[in-house]
C-alpha cells in the first residue's frame, strides 16, 4: 500500500513529525507506505502509484480559479500547488482512489467541482464566531452536525461532534456533484462527499489530525480512509 499526502513545502519538511504523517502512522500505516508530495513533484507523481490520496491544509486556493480577484490582504495563494493538486485529484477520481480532504483540502475540492469560497469569513459574512481559533490546535471549539444520514460521515459519528477550527475561508457555493454532509452551528459547510457512488470520498473543514489522540471519532476518520486504501491495494496486488 502507498498513500500520497499532498502538502505544502513547509509541511513536507517536517517529514515524520507532520501531524498528518503521525495520524496515519497511528492507524498502523508504516512509514514506507506514506509518501508526502508537493507541487515540486509536478510531472513526477501519478495516481497509479498510490492507493489513496490525502489533501491537507495550507495556503488559500487562488480566487481566479472561481472567477474572482483577491479581495483581502490576508489571502495568500500558491497557484502551483492548486494546479498540482487539482490534476492529482482528477487522476485520483478517474482511478477511483480513496480521497480524504482536510481544511484547504475541502476548499480545493469544492473549487475543482465548480464551487466558490468565502475569501475571508470576517469580511465576507456576518458570522459572530471567529473560525480561526487561538491557542491549542487540538482543542475543540465548536460543534458540527451531520446533516446527511446517507453518508460516510454518518458512519463515523451521528448527531453532533465537537471539532477544532483553524480556517479563515470556507465553502460558499457548493460545487456540482458534491453533497453537504455536516454543518457548523452557524451554518457553514463543514464536510462534503461525492453525491454519486464512490468507494471513499470525504472532505472536512476541521483538522482531525490534530485531535485523533483524544477523540475516537477523529481517529475513525483516518481508520476508515486507511481501511479503504488497504482494500484498494489488495485488489491491485496480484496474488503470489
Amino acid at each position: 500500500m502507498k498513500i500520497a499526502v499532498s502538502v505544502s513545502e513547509k509541511e513536507r519538511a517536517k517529514g515524520p513529525e507532520s501531524p498528518y504523517f503521525k495520524a496515519l502512522a497511528a492507524t498502523g500505516v508504516r512509514p514506507e507506505e506514506i509518501q508526502m508530495v508537493s507541487a515540486a513533484d509536478e510531472g513526477r507523481v501519478s495516481s497509479e502509484a498510490f492507493d489513496g490520496i490525502l489533501f491537507t491544509g495550507g495556503e488559500d486556493v487562488d480566487p481566479k480559479l472561481y472567477d474572482e480577484e483577491i479581495k483581502y490582504g490576508n489571502v495568500k495563494v500558491n497557484r502551483a500547488r492548486d494546479d498540482f493538486e487539482m490534476a492529482l485529484l482528477d487522476d485520483g477520481i478517474e482511478s477511483r482512489l480513496p480521497i480524504l480532504g482536510i481544511c484547504r483540502g475541502i476548499q480545493m475540492i469544492n473549487v475543482r467541482f465548480g464551487g466558490t469560497l468565502y475569501q475571508d469569513l470576517k469580511n465576507d459574512t456576518a458570522l459572530e464566531r471567529d473560525h480561526k481559533q487561538q491557542g491549542s490546535r487540538g482543542e475543540p471549539t465548536h460543534s458540527v452536525t451531520v446533516t446527511e444520514p446517507d453518508s460516510l460521515l454518518h458512519g463515523i459519528f451521528t448527531g453532533i461532534c465537537r471539532v477544532n477550527s483553524l480556517h479563515h475561508q470556507a465553502v460558499k457555493r457548493l460545487g456540482r456533484g458534491l453533497k453537504v454532509t455536516a454543518r457548523s452551528e452557524d451554518g457553514l459547510v463543514e464536510a462534503v462527499e461525492l453525491a454519486g457512488d464512490y468507494p471513499f470520498f470525504l472532505a472536512v473543514q476541521w483538522h482531525p489530525e490534530e485531535m485523533f489522540g483524544e477523540r475516537p471519532e477523529q481517529r475513525k476518520i483516518f481508520e476508515q480512509f486507511v481501511a479503504q486504501c488497504r482494500e484498494r491495494a489488495g485488489k491491485r496486488t496480484p496474488s503470489p
